[in-house]
């Protein structure tokens, strides 16, 4: 099949994208996961596999030209991330919060690792790489889901304010963890001996690198925002800045996502504006994320998956389990209420966007590419991320029902007459 122009690509990933969303909305299920099974229809994996090679709409090459589309959606998933992460809502959290993100987010890291470690393979090496790569991408969390539950049921009480915080930061220190882990799967798949420099001052150099620049850019933003007032000209700003971001992310090897969180970060601390700003840039990024989710989903190569069937449900059984004992344990040493440790680690099961664009960022590493353990790494995720958005906001709200803080009969509370 000849490869399709960008444009007509394009159009036939937005055509799938809004055609699965709406039986999502008939079936009550998150949209990206109709985005995700739009590109598995549409792509060069599923038809293919049921109906013999050449059916397809898009071909790998007509996905893979693609990549600018994914590269720019990941750096704006990551700017919305940063523009949570204003100094006087960190203080006004306390330390209670940080502690439960932290312990939930390296607890779930060092299950995974271990669960995976204990899988035999044909090369110890990249066995470590892969269970680094998954390890750091478990730590990740789905906002949009779980906040979705929340504001759909009026969820109030302690496990939903501990609730929305954490899956802000959550995400945040997963960067962090991944951009580590990362620079060291790279150089376990070269098979260059691992010393102290590739272990430790070369990921750490490029994550203050991808800071620095990130924290540059996000003040210059927040300096031209002086000189451009209409709602126009500043989205303008914003997506010059992130594709700026993206683009010497590239051209530096540095860590895209933690570039744009950083511009998103510093921008939402140097502008008092910044909610009302940022809120501008919702009205352009819901047809980019869309594209990102169903070219995601056509990446997902469905031949391999018996290959990595048993790493998959590892990986799941894995993650779930340090996400619930990880959120348990931080509760208990932050000293939160009872209905916090018993219940907030199941709210934090849903996996998306951020972990996808992780994937893919292994994905497009030609180290990793030749290693040939990037498509495992994509698969796995993916079909994690299908099982997480069917059965995670379905756990969320259980959970926060059985918090007392939906109530029982699932119906919406009344409004407060005011």
């Amino acid at each position: 099949m000849p490869t399709l122009p960008a444009l007509l690509a394009l159009g036939l990933a937005m055509i799938g994208g809004l055609a699965l969303s709406r039986l999502m909305k008939i079936l009550h299920l998150p949209n990206v996961t109709g985005y995700l099974f739009a590109g598995l229809l549409i792509g060069p994996y599923l038809l293919p596999l049921i109906f013999g090679d050449g059916v397809c709409l898009l071909n790998r090459e007509s996905t893979g030209s693609l990549s600018i589309v994914t590269n720019v959606a990941l750096g704006f998933i990551a700017f919305s991330i940063g523009g949570e992460f204003k100094l006087s809502y960190i203080k006004k959290l306390g330390m209670r919060v940080m502690i439960i993100t932290l312990v939930q987010a390296i607890t779930t890291v060092l299950f995974v690792i271990g669960a995976l470690l204990l899988i035999p393979n044909e090369s110890d090496t990249h066995r470590i790489a892969m269970a680094l790569l998954l390890g750091a991408i478990a730590a990740a969390t789905a906002p949009a889901a779980t906040l979705m539950v929340v504001r759909q049921y009026r969820a109030k009480g302690p496990v939903t304010d501990t609730l929305l915080p954490v899956v802000a930061f959550d995400d945040a220190i997963g960067l962090m963890i991944f951009s580590v882990c990362f620079s060291l799967a790279k150089s376990m798949s070269t098979g260059a001996a691992i010393t102290a420099n590739e272990a430790l001052l070369k990921p750490l150099l490029e994550i203050v690198m991808s800071i620095g620049i990130g924290a540059v850019l996000g003040a210059i933003l927040a300096l031209c925002m002086r000189f451009f007032h209409s709602r126009a000209n500043r989205l303008c700003l914003m997506i010059t800045a992130v594709m700026l971001g993206v683009a010497f992310s590239m051209l530096l090897d540095l860590s895209s996502l933690l570039v744009c969180m950083m511009i998103g970060a510093l921008f939402a601390n140097l502008r008092k504006d910044a909610v009302e700003i940022l809120d501008g840039s919702e009205q352009w990024t819901p047809p980019l994320f869309m594209l990102f989710f169903v070219l995601s989903g056509a990446e997902l190569d469905l031949t391999i998956l018996p290959l990595v069937g048993v790493m998959g449900v590892v990986y799941l059984a894995a993650r779930s389990l340090g996400k619930y004992f990880g959120a348990f344990f931080g509760a208990m040493l932050s000293k939160s209420e009872r209905t916090v440790r018993n219940y907030l680690g199941i709210t934090l099961l849903p996996q998306a966007g951020v972990a996808i664009g992780m994937a893919q960022s292994v994905a497009a590493n030609p180290e990793l590419h030749a290693a040939g353990i990037s498509s495992q790494i994509v698969a796995i995720v993916l079909f994690a991320t299908l099982v997480y958005e069917l059965v995670g906001p379905v756990l969320t709200k259980i959970a926060l029902t059985a918090a007392g803080e939906i109530p029982k009969t699932g119906k919406k509370p009344k409004a407060s007459k005011a």
